[in-house]
């Protein structure tokens, strides 16, 4: 068996939004990302044509250029971003059992590299979105009147981000018919995000290049960019895996991971087989409230003697495994609000993001 994991980056590996925090450099860029990622969320779930879940890394681009944000930015801005605990002690042990690791991400090259690195997960095993702020200021020609007045339209947006129309309709207008008049052109053909459907297609890609097939790939996500990845994995018989995710990505995984400590995972991918790990994933759904009480008390096919010691002695909330093929409405209910919770205590501001 070709055994191959890729990994989203932002929540599984890195608790940050690297694009967020970099709009946040901007006076009140936290509001106009919000927007936005608003914006984002609505035009991905109702399927706009030539549109994918993650286009806002391309959608906040102009607002970079007109206060002059940098590569060199994005770059500081990742360096202060942390790694999810236990993260690179599971690529230690992947690598080591032989696993081909990547990274699929819609993050910007500057930040999804810095944490590869960080990693050990090299970049020629990283997809991720290219972005050339230099060049791409060049052709601007400081052109930025409309996109000056957007942004305050954005900021009054931000007071009605609970009414969509307001925003599609407004959006709309900035995005697709008046900044394609400036020097910039069309928005989405500026910057390329490895979103939605781009994931899935790297997927393919790696595992056409390592001579396998789907079924021998487990994909870790957590949020909107990353459902059609899962949901294709599932469908061709690997296991898709969601990280302390969100409503839009659960209903399309396999087995659902709530933890504060990635490094669960591997108690998962040390099975030789799919069916194990589903074993696996059911046999502690049902036992955890057990666990919990008492970690001694996890058999020993479910947990390696390592694993225990370190939940004993770290005393970290002992994670939830939930298979999900299964689950109905009910079940699928609370796994979101489990996964709710650690995904607010991992990412923290950012967890509400799509």
């Amino acid at each position: 068996m070709t055994r191959t994991i890729c990994f989203d980056l932002e929540g599984p590996l890195s608790p940050q939004d690297n694009a967020y925090d970099v709009m946040s450099l901007v006076e009140n860029g936290d509001r106009i990302f919000e927007v936005i990622s608003k914006y984002d969320d609505m035009l991905a779930l109702e399927n706009r044509e030539g549109y994918e879940p993650g286009d806002t890394l391309a959608l906040i681009v102009p607002f970079l250029l007109l206060h002059n944000i940098s590569e060199e930015d994005i770059t500081r801005v990742s360096k202060q971003a942390k790694i999810v605990d236990g993260a690179k002690y599971l690529v230690s042990k992947l690598k080591s059992d032989g696993w081909g690791v990547y990274i699929i991400s819609t993050s910007y090259e500057q930040h999804a590299y810095n944490i590869g690195a960080q990693l050990g997960v090299p970049k020629e095993n990283i997809v991720c979105t290219r972005l050339p702020l230099s060049a791409l200021r060049d052709e601007m020609k400081g052109d930025f009147s409309i996109i000056e007045r957007a942004e305050k339209n954005i900021l009054e947006l931000y007071e009605h981000i609970e009414a969509p129309e307001k925003i599609v309709h407004r959006l709309d207008k900035f995005f697709f018919e008046e900044l394609p008049r400036t020097g910039y052109g069309n928005v989405l053909d500026r910057v390329r995000v490895i979103g939605g459907a781009k994931k899935v297609a790297a997927v393919h890609k790696i595992v056409e290049a390592s001579n396998g097939g789907l079924s021998d790939v487990v994909v870790v996500g957590d949020s909107i960019t990353d459902y059609k990845m899962l949901k294709d994995v599932k469908e061709n018989g690997g296991v898709a895996v969601v990280f302390n995710g969100n409503e839009y990505a659960i209903p399309y995984a396999s087995i659902g991971l709530a933890s504060l400590d990635i490094r669960f995972l591997y108690l998962l991918t040390r099975l030789s087989r799919k069916d194990l790990m589903f074993e696996m994933a059911k046999s502690w759904e049902v036992k955890r409230p057990e666990f919990e009480n008492d970690p001694g008390l996890i058999s020993e096919n479910l947990i390696t003697p390592e694993f225990r010691r370190f939940l004993l002695e770290s005393r970290v909330e002992v994670p939830y495994f939930n298979y999900l093929d299964d689950a109905d409405e009910k079940k699928m209910s609370e796994v979101i609000n489990i996964h709710k919770r650690f995904r607010a205590l991992v990412r923290g501001a950012v967890a509400k993001l799509g």
